[in-house]
C-alpha cells in the first residue's frame, strides 16, 4: 500500500482507495451479501458489474487491505474472498451513505430497507453487526443473534411485499 496519496487529506486518502464506482458495490455486496467467491459476486450483481471490473476491483481491495483471499478448500479453482478488520470497520460508513441516500434519492422500499433497520438501530446495532462480520471473516467467536439474518429477513419480506403489490396492480 502507498505511504501517501495526492496529499496526507484523510477524505482524499479513504476516496483514492474507495472513490471509484464499483469498490464499494463490491464491499457491500461481501458486507451486506456475505457472497464470498468471485462467480457469486458477478451473477448476483444488481449493477452487473463486469468480469475484469470486479477481478481488478478485487485484487485493488486485497492490495489495500480491506479484504483477504484464501484457497477454498472445497474447490481447488475456487477463491474466497474475506473482509479484514479494516473492511469491516466501514460498518458505519455505509449506515450513513445508506441513511443518507435514503432520506434525499429516489430508493425502493426493497433496497434501502436494510439501511433504515441500520440508521434506526444505531452505533449499538452497527457494533453487533460487525461483530458478527469478525465471527464470519476472522474466525471470532459467534454472536448470540444474527444482524445479517434480521437484515436478510426484512429484504426479503419487502421484496414479498413489492411483489404482491405488482401482481395486485396487473
Amino acid at each position: 500500500m502507498r505511504e501517501t496519496g495526492r496529499s496526507g487529506c484523510p477524505i482524499n486518502l479513504t476516496l483514492e482507495i474507495l472513490g471509484d464506482r464499483w469498490s464499494l458495490i463490491v464491499l457491500r455486496d461481501i458486507m451486506f451479501g456475505n457472497r464470498r467467491h468471485f462467480r457469486e459476486l458477478l451473477a448476483k450483481s444488481d449493477e452487473g458489474i463486469a468480469s475484469n471490473i470486479l477481478a481488478d476491483r478485487l485484487k485493488r481491495l486485497v492490495e489495500r487491505g480491506l479484504l483477504s483471499r484464501r484457497d477454498d478448500a472445497t474447490h481447488k479453482q475456487k477463491t474466497i474472498y474475506s473482509l479484514t478488520e479494516m473492511g469491516i470497520a466501514l460498518v458505519p460508513v455505509f449506515a450513513a451513505m445508506g441513511d443518507w441516500g435514503r432520506r434525499f434519492l429516489p430508493v425502493t422500499e426493497d433496497l434501502s430497507i436494510r439501511a433504515e433497520l441500520l440508521a434506526e438501530g444505531g452505533p449499538a446495532l452497527w457494533e453487533r453487526f460487525m461483530q458478527e462480520l469478525r465471527h464470519l471473516h476472522l474466525d471470532a467467536p459467534a454472536p448470540e443473534r444474527s444482524v445479517l439474518d434480521e437484515l436478510t429477513a426484512a429484504y426479503r419480506a419487502a421484496v414479498a411485499r413489492k411483489q404482491l403489490g405488482a401482481e395486485a396492480s396487473a
